[in-house]
């Protein structure tokens, strides 16, 4: 039986890797940040992206949170999740601090979703971009009710809000707080193989 979809569309660092464990530690067949997502977002192949989609049950970070939209459109009983921050300001320290680190496979996204690599660079576009896209969302599913969750984990939501939203059972389950950079890029060659055998691009 095919599972409904949860499809995490907060921005990066807002907690979606620790949205992606909560998936994986309740059975979904996750897919996180992927380059080669990224590239048929680059691309406009919106359709592909769509058609890829059909093979997983759940999803966060790039470039999934861009496409929520059509996701709705193509998968009208999906849950969709807006991950956030307590702020606006702690989301951008959180950025800044991991792009100072160097974490990523180094392909510059941010250069194509913000127009800049380092965030430092233009402060008020990034945090703009951030409440933007958040505004977006809520207005978007303002009158879908039951389609969308929005949480902070900062702000003490966890299993709670996301088992009543998702009509499942949780108990004993300890809530995660995790940020697993191994697990994206060990992902990348199922993606890989999937835009291509199963797409036929």
């Amino acid at each position: 039986m095919e599972r409904t979809k949860v499809i995490g569309i907060g921005f990066h660092k807002t907690g979606t890797t620790t949205l992606g464990t909560c998936m994986e530690m309740l059975g979904y067949n996750h897919i996180s940040y992927n380059r080669e997502a990224f590239l048929l977002y680059y691309d406009n192949e919106i359709d592909a992206m769509i058609k890829l989609m059909s093979h997983f049950d759940s999803f966060e970070d790039w470039p999934w949170p861009f496409i929520y939209k059509e996701a709705y459109k193509a998968f009208p009983d999906a849950k969709f999740v807006l991950t956030t921050r307590k702020d606006e300001e702690t989301w951008f320290r959180s950025l800044s601090k991991h792009v100072q680190r160097g974490d990523g496979d180094g392909f510059k996204f941010r250069e194509y979703i913000y127009g800049y690599e380092n965030p430092d660079d233009n402060k008020p576009l990034h945090i703009n971009k951030y409440l933007e896209h958040n505004a977006n969302v809520r207005e978007f599913f303002k009158d879908k009710p039951g389609s969308l969750l929005e949480v902070c984990w900062e702000n003490g939501d966890g299993w709670p809000e996301l088992g009543a939203f998702l009509d499942l059972d949780i108990d004993g389950l300890e809530f995660p707080h995790s940020n697993q950079g191994s697990k994206r890029n060990g992902l990348s060659q199922r993606v890989k193989k999937a835009t291509k055998t199963l797409i036929g691009i």
